[in-house]
């Protein structure tokens, strides 16, 4: 009898050793704010009846809302196994975000370890929102909306993440950072069609921090649903969904190169970021290649310890092509945001956030280029405001 309660005891004692090693994790961010937009675009038989939009919406806040899991195992060594499933939720209509994927946001697996970095597997997110999207006005002011760039062209607000991915992450060396990630694209007989890499790198000390990051997708539009970068969910919807770029549907590959870098100093932090987004080889404009500029800069100041403001102006500026003998694609963007932020505990706070975008040139269509504030959809003509306030909490 003795020795059954003392087995039952050690039995319990390393129970309980080894849970306290794992955990895992429930958490998640609620936002939801009334958002109003100047000039929303709507065709009816064939009849721009669009203009004005008033709604609720819980997606194209500062986060989009979403819930987790996440968890980790002590292998011990300083080695853990890890895992994330993040799901982007619909607050109004109760439906998964990302087109309907159910774990749209993120969902891998994998090893990490203290001295030598970790490798995942999974739906990921790229590198260059990874290492880049921290110094642009989206990273250190907020506003996935209204502070992206033009339909998120350069995928700096992370529309789009990464199926069949194997990623590297580096542990902090002297506050150097570096990354590489694979997607292997699966086609029987084209070992590399529908795949990609992305590579990054940051840097921090002090009060300056420094990333840069390059993707390079092949065949971004895939041969059907969750192929492709722009083809990742399970509905097969595309992001090349506005005048700017849905003529480039036919690209062969799809590239960002971009970098930046932002200064703190007292209540202040500025900010610095260049991208370069190519669509490159595009069948329907018998091979051309598309290219697009964007450079941004912006300024956060924390007012109080629960309150800080931020703004920020963005350029961006489209290549000429030719096709069927008229130009296209030759466009630009003005863009002014601005955000102030209250923090009513450590996981509520409620903010105002607004943008105006205005928009000139030929779109990739060829006709007059139109605004579209971080992918909301396209306005009914060359301008666009968006509005919004909102409360957000986080569990």
């Amino acid at each position: 009898m003795k020795k059954l309660l003392l087995i039952s005891a050690l039995a319990s004692t390393f129970s309980v050793a080894a849970h306290a090693q794992s955990s895992v994790t429930l958490y998640g961010i609620i936002d939801e704010g009334v958002q109003f937009n100047t000039n929303s675009k709507n065709v009816v038989n064939g009849t721009n009846v669009g203009g004005r939009q008033l709604t609720v919406d819980s997606i194209n806040g500062l986060n989009g809302s979403r819930w987790g899991l996440r968890g980790s195992e002590d292998l011990g060594g300083g080695l853990k196994a890890v895992f994330d499933l993040q799901a982007g939720v619909n607050l109004n209509t109760g439906n998964f975000g990302q087109g309907g994927t159910p774990f749209g946001r993120d969902a891998y697996v994998g090893l990490s370890s203290d001295r030598y970095g970790a490798v995942t597997l999974g739906r990921q997110y790229d590198l260059v929102v990874a290492y880049v999207q921290p110094v642009t006005s989206t990273g250190y002011i907020g506003g996935s909306t209204t502070f992206g760039h033009p339909l998120d062209l350069d995928n700096l607000v992370n529309t789009l993440r990464v199926n069949n991915s194997i990623k590297y992450t580096s542990p902090n060396i002297h506050g150097v950072t570096l990354g590489g990630e694979v997607s292997l694209g699966g086609q029987p007989g084209n070992v590399s069609g529908d795949g990609g890499y992305s590579l990054g790198a940051s840097y921090a000390n002090g009060p300056v921090t420094l990333g840069a990051g390059f993707n390079y997708f092949k065949n971004p539009t895939g041969t059907g649903p969750s192929t492709g970068l722009f083809t990742d969910n399970v509905s097969g919807s595309t992001s090349l969904s506005g005048a700017l770029n849905s003529n480039y549907v036919t690209a062969a590959t799809y590239q960002v190169a971009a970098a930046g870098g932002t200064y703190a100093i007292g209540p202040a932090m500025v900010g610095l970021t260049y991208s370069n987004t190519r669509y490159t080889n595009i069948g329907a404009l018998g091979g051309a290649t598309a290219s697009f500029n964007d450079l941004e800069a912006g300024l956060r100041w924390q007012f109080t310890p629960v309150f800080f403001a931020g703004i920020a102006y963005n350029y961006t500026k489209g290549a000429n092509l030719t096709s069927g003998g008229k130009n296209v694609g030759d466009q630009h963007y003005n863009q002014v945001s601005v955000l102030a932020d209250y923090f009513i505990s450590k996981r509520t706070d409620a903010y105002i956030t607004a943008a105006i975008q205005r928009a000139a040139g030929t779109s990739s269509t060829g006709t007059a280029a139109v605004a579209n504030i971080g992918g909301i959809g396209d306005s009914s003509n060359n301008s666009q405001a968006l509005v919004r306030v909102a409360l957000r909490h986080r569990f």
